[in-house]
């Protein structure tokens, strides 16, 4: 199984996650997510290019299951060029107090009580019915646009770019996801 490379490239996310950069603006996250609301397949519309999904070439996925003690299990997938399936699971600690600052540990269950090797996951946008999510991390050197469907209507993606700008990223590093 070709596993490792993705949970090696997930813990070194994780730690380039974790340093906040001082340089900016204190990053925003919406006002309170809904984990029951939020739960379920995300397909992903664009993401900036990052070395853990090299490898995906296209249908890129997270889905996310609420595990009852107010963490969410998260299960990542993704076709790479060949065909094959490349697939990662993992366990969100959430922040009860907005649900809407996650840190996620792809590490093997026996090493997640360590603490380390967890990412910042942030919701930054989440439109009112839960359709299109933008989520990003303190750095902001990872970004993700999120869909509940596989893709976006004409323009849908080009009209979250103000919203992308005002959270300190770079819309037009975007990479768009391949169907």
């Amino acid at each position: 199984m070709k596993a490792a490379p993705l949970a090696i490239s997930a813990v070194l996310l994780i730690a380039a996650c974790s340093a906040p950069d001082e340089r900016r603006a204190p990053l925003a996250t919406v006002a309170a997510v809904d984990l029951g609301r939020y739960a379920g397949r995300w397909h992903e519309i664009a993401r900036y290019p990052n070395r853990f999904q090299r490898d995906c070439a296209r249908d890129t996925t997270a889905d996310y299951l609420p595990l009852g003690d107010g963490r969410l299990e998260v299960h990542n997938r993704c076709q790479r060029a060949d065909g094959s399936e490349m697939s990662v699971r993992g366990v969100a600690e959430v922040d009860p107090r907005t649900n809407a600052q996650l840190k996620v540990s792809f590490l093997p269950a026996w090493l997640r009580w360590t603490g380390i090797g967890r990412g910042d996951y942030w919701v930054l946008y989440l439109s009112p019915e839960y359709r299109v999510a933008i989520v990003g991390e303190p750095s902001r050197t990872f970004l993700w646009v999120l869909a509940r469907t596989p893709t976006l209507g004409d323009g849908e993606l080009e009209a979250l770019f103000p919203l992308i700008r005002a959270a300190g990223y770079n819309p037009e590093r975007l990479l768009r996801a391949a169907r």
